[in-house]
């Protein structure tokens, strides 16, 4: 199966869509990448739907990326006497480490890392952002506020500190334990929750290794000042505009979007927008024309990948989400505009032999009108540098390694078949002329752009070009 657009589409499992059939349906539909979300179920349910996608991949002889999301610290309130309390714009309200459920005056908040490093003047946002506390005076075990935001106080409604950063690991305890099993079973992608600076990833790479790689998900105001050094240590990164809206301005969500994808497109890492996409499809069979515009405008600012939540996990609508969303994406790709777009936006190749060849490899493919640009990978790391060149021509990629082939389904433009290694660049060539038959990517008489690394299995050394013709 081959897809008619370049851009993935990420769907999340979950109540409505945990069946290998829904499983089958949603990738047939359009679905690249399926998300485990571990904030909600248990192990058992994660497994077996990691069992039905790699049922699906083996029948339809393609391979599937597995995303593990991990949940990340969660800071909450304790609970009221009452359930809730009702507090109007400039009440005095106190947090504290006191357990004793709250009442209309205080709530216990049992997390001592937020006391070490609120100051006066900082804001605090409760039940994402609904309600507004400002900080007047605060110690180490409590925070005299005033209430900026009035509302219902629920028991253990979540808190944001966004003018801090908290002395937290991006991992808990689940975390780390959700984190082995996700290895254990081999998922393709962690995605990193609650990062706040590049050391959290650092921190992730001692536990995983080579075992998955890793996406962080950019949801904190601080990670926006450590962005490059974010983007640089992680694999791929994801917009998630949910959190990252609770926190800051609504205004500045759209501007930071486009910041992030421009620098991740920089690096040639693949980029993500996530978060309400198509999220009146929940509970409607069509989404809004705002809904339909916001995945456009990801697709048009050059993301490699869109992806969908409670739309696939639990909505009503799981497949016709994945229908909509891969036609949206099919009509703007071939928006005359998105290809002058994509050659204005096109990224400055950096002095390397590697970027060099990437990109006379789209050059070259969009002269002579060839079917593809066929890289020879083991880490993928070919196929990402060339699609960092967003060509016109569709990325064959061909791989010893299904766990690279599998990685591969997140990247733009790539359609990536497991081959035999090959032991020159010879039988490169021949092996590329077979599978594009194969796949039906071009015919006896067709050319082919073929990329590839000297000496094999030496990541970024992309080295070679040569133009092949299809016999």
């Amino acid at each position: 199966m081959k897809r008619s657009r370049n851009a993935k589409i990420i769907a999340t499992l979950g109540p409505a869509s945990s069946t290998r059939a829904r499983i089958e349906q949603l990738f047939k539909a359009g679905a690249d990448v399926f998300r485990l979300n571990f904030s909600h179920g248990s192990h058992e349910d994660h497994k077996d739907r990691y069992d039905a996608i790699r049922d699906v991949e083996k029948e339809q002889g393609r391979p599937i990326s597995i995303m593990a999301d991990l949940q990340g610290p969660k800071l909450r309130l304790g609970t009221f006497k009452d359930g809730s309390v009702l507090l109007g714009v400039g009440r005095r309200f106190r947090l504290d480490l006191d357990k004793t459920p709250g009442d209309v005056t205080r709530a216990p908040l049992p997390h001592p890392e937020i006391f070490e490093v609120l100051e006066p003047g900082m804001t605090l946002l409760l039940d994402d952002g609904k309600m507004r506390l400002k900080v007047l005076e605060c110690g180490k075990d409590f925070a005299e506020t005033e209430v900026m935001v009035d509302g219902t106080l629920s028991d253990r409604k979540g808190v944001n500190v966004p003018d801090a950063v908290l002395p937290l690991s991006a991992m808990t305890e689940k975390d780390i334990a959700d984190l082995k099993f996700a290895l254990s079973i081999n998922v393709d992608w962690i995605a990193l929750s609650f990062v706040q600076k590049s050391g959290d990833i650092r921190e992730a790479r001692k536990l995983i290794g080579k075992k998955a790689s890793i996406i962080a998900k950019l949801e904190k105001p601080s990670a926006i000042d450590d962005l490059e050094d974010i983007v640089a240590l992680s694999d791929a990164v994801m917009v998630a505009r949910g959190d990252l809206g609770v926190e800051l301005p609504p205004e500045d969500v759209p501007m930071l979007q486009k910041r992030i994808i421009t620098t991740a497109r920089q690096q040639g890492k693949p980029v993500i927008v996530a978060t309400q996409m198509l999220d009146s499809m929940v509970s409607a069979p069509a989404p809004t024309r705002a809904e339909a515009s916001d995945v456009a405008t990801a697709i048009y600012d050059g993301s490699d990948a869109v992806m969908l939540s409670a739309e696939t996990a639990a909505g009503d609508y799981p497949v016709e989400t994945v229908e909509i969303m891969d036609r949206i994406i099919q009509r703007v790709e071939g928006d005359p505009l998105c290809k002058r777009m994509r050659d204005t936006d096109r990224i400055i190749p950096e002095a390397t032999e590697n970027d060099a060849i990437s990109a006379a490899a789209r050059q070259v493919a969009q002269t002579i009108g060839a079917k593809a640009i066929v890289t020879y990978t083991t880490t993928g790391s070919t196929s990402y540098r060339v699609a960092r060149e967003r060509p016109e021509t569709m990325i064959l990629s061909l791989t010893p390694k299904i766990e690279t082939a599998r990685k591969l389904a997140l990247c733009w433009g790539v359609h990536s078949v497991v081959t035999q290694d090959a032991a020159d660049f010879s039988a490169m060539v021949k092996g590329a002329r077979k599978v594009a038959k194969a796949e039906k990517i071009g015919q006896r008489g067709d050319t082919l752009v073929v990329t590839a690394g000297v000496p094999f299995g030496t990541p970024g050394a992309t080295n070679i070009l040569r133009i092949a013709s299809i016999s």
